[in-house]
């Protein structure tokens, strides 16, 4: 089959990261009707555009499972090479996610297990394109990418899915997850100090839980409160829930009480704690 890339221009539509979740699990309970696989998706949010990555034998295939799965067709649609879109945007799938998946046959493949979750959040993506322009503004990216990556790498975390801006990852270890974010502020700190014309301003958040996963996503309320979390995160910040603190007790990580946040989407305040990364002295 084909790969094709479709590009949705969403910007002023109110449409948010849980709304695209929702949406890409509309397609995954149709696509095999029409033999389409929608693989991943990468949703920019702060400039209103959304990529979905997707295998189908005709362009029509692909527009089918949209239209009958929620309605949203996309603005533009092209056929792509694998290597091209793996360049410029990191691996498309999870070698071990893709094992399950193929095992599993044409059915999602849906797993519930303790997770961290970790988001990240380049500050001023749009207005870094405008004064750099894209190819400026994607060589920067890259280098955000290798930073974040680094860091989940040697921490153990798996990335879940390139955002445009920022990556969502996963750990099985929560003192992992919040070494890696602690490790990827201070790589970022200390690139910014080389390259103080054009700093990488990013924010962290995390969350715990138990997400479903369907092929190599993840999704459920643990996922949403990380994303909110990183939201209210101020840039060079890392911001993680309640019970990220209390799993790391005896972890002597210098967490410092920020109260408690109303966060959009959740009935009750969540208490929030920041991570103080700084080396002291």
């Amino acid at each position: 089959m084909a790969l094709y890339m479709d590009l949705h221009k969403i910007e002023g539509q109110g449409v948010t990261a849980e709304d695209v979740a929702a949406a890409h699990m509309k397609d995954e309970e149709v696509q095999e009707k029409y033999g389409v696989k929608y693989l991943t998706y990468w949703f920019n949010e702060a400039v209103g555009k959304l990529f979905c990555l997707v295998e189908a034998p005709s362009v029509n295939a692909a527009v089918r499972v949209h239209r009958e799965a929620h309605g949203l067709i996309a603005d533009e649609i092209i056929e792509v090479e694998a290597r091209v879109v793996e360049g410029f945007l990191g691996k498309i799938e999870d070698a071990p996610a893709a094992a399950e998946s193929s095992a599993a046959g044409s059915q999602p493949t849906e797993d519930t297990a303790f997770r961290t979750i970790l988001f990240t959040d380049m500050e001023g993506s749009t207005a870094t394109t405008q004064r750099l322009g894209d190819a400026g503004a994607m060589e920067l990216l890259r280098a955000h990418d290798a930073i974040i990556r680094d860091a989940l790498k040697v921490y153990g975390g798996r990335e879940v899915k390139h955002m445009g801006d920022g990556i969502m990852a996963c750990f099985a270890s929560v003192s992992g997850a919040v070494e890696s974010a602690i490790a990827t502020q201070r790589a970022f700190a200390a690139y910014n100090e080389e390259n103080a014309d054009v700093p990488i301003r990013v924010r962290i958040g995390l969350s715990a839980g138990e997400p479903v996963q369907q092929h190599r996503d993840l999704f459920g309320a643990a996922v949403q409160l990380a994303a909110r979390i990183c939201r209210n995160a101020d840039p060079g910040r890392i911001l993680v829930s309640n019970v990220i603190r209390e799993l790391c007790i005896g972890k002597l990580f210098p967490f410092e009480d920020r109260g408690e946040t109303a966060l959009r989407g959740f009935e009750d305040p969540v208490r929030l704690y920041e991570v103080r990364w700084r080396e002291e002295g």
